[in-house]
């Protein structure tokens, strides 16, 4: 397999107890976060002769990455939970190879390969929660940029660290509810989230949008590819300071409001922001500027043991 994960790595399984409350707010809900939506149409999301070799740590398709779930165009509400029904479902493509609440794009590789960073940046978090996307580093790139890579076994940066690009960050898995529920059926995978002025956006583009790919086309990290750079984004801080106050959640706004770096707690908004929007009534501009659509990133892996990306239902 080429690694030495440990399976409750993998899927994430550690501390249990943790774990066991995490799942339990993804199956019933909490005070400030509906339950999840499952249905007969989740099914078409397992693919087992993709995932088996995946799981061995075996490439499915030789030197290719593959794309099994994009960026959902059509989501269903926020309100009405985390679905994973194909109830309104529309890729940028104009096909349906997502679900309903998906805001992010699945790089589908063998468990225990390696992930770098798609862009340089600084960590902004490194957190595990069962219930949503497991083990997670989250990078802030700038340019109003932050990408999240869930689903992982084991973080090889913390936060604060600054990153060039192709820097490896992380061994891949499939921790979390999902992995663990699905398992072996379900196909492992990074979630790669991309967030453009604090919203989650498709890096694709839809109806001639510009790619967030560098020369619009997802290929891995190369030695010597062309970097535009690092520059620290422009939070608005009283922006900021304002949502967290409006959150619902005591605990969490908290939490929040003893962060003391100005930089970090912005970071860290964001990343409750988007991942559980419900806990915030409102959702106002947190940069000073917006920032355009531009190609900045690479596909999170590297160019030793992929050429490529290709659509699974392509295939």
């Amino acid at each position: 397999m080429g690694h030495d994960l440990r399976f409750t790595e993998i899927l994430g399984l550690s501390p249990v107890r943790e774990r066991a409350k995490q799942a339990a707010i993804a199956l019933r809900g909490a005070e400030d976060v509906p339950p999840s939506q499952w249905g007969l149409s989740s099914l078409k999301l397992l693919r087992p002769r993709l995932a088996a070799p995946l799981w061995l740590g075996r490439q499915s398709v030789p030197g290719q990455v593959i794309l099994t779930n994009l960026f959902n165009h059509t989501q269903t509400p926020v309100e009405a939970g985390w679905s994973v029904k194909r109830t309104q479902v529309r890729d940028f493509r104009g096909r349906d190879l997502t679900y309903d609440s998906h805001n992010g794009t699945d790089l589908s590789i063998p468990v225990g390969t390696p992930v770098l960073t798609a862009a340089p940046g600084v960590v902004a978090r490194v957190v595990a929660e069962f219930n949503r996307g497991g083990l997670k580093v989250f990078i802030d790139h700038g340019h109003g940029l932050m990408t999240t890579y869930a689903h992982l076994a084991r973080a090889l940066v913390k936060e604060g660290d600054v990153l060039a690009r192709g820097q490896a960050i992380a061994l891949s898995g499939y921790s979390g509810l999902d992995g663990a529920i699905t398992f072996p059926w379900g196909v492992p995978h990074v979630h790669f989230n991309t967030w453009l002025n604090g919203e989650p956006v498709c890096p694709f583009g839809l109806d001639g949008q510009a790619s967030l790919w560098l020369d619009r086309d997802p290929k891995p990290v190369t030695p010597g590819a062309r970097d535009p750079g690092f520059t620290p984004t422009a939070w608005d801080h009283a922006a900021v300071d304002a949502t967290i106050a409006a959150c619902r959640t005591p605990a969490v706004r908290q939490r929040l409001q003893a962060i003391d770096n100005a930089d970090r707690r912005a970071r860290h908004l964001l990343t409750e922001v988007n991942y559980y929007p419900t806990r915030f009534p409102e959702r106002p501009a947190l940069y000073r500027a917006s920032h355009p659509r531009q190609g900045l990133m690479d596909l999170p892996f590297g160019a030793d043991r992929f050429e490529g990306a290709v659509f699974v239902d392509e295939l």
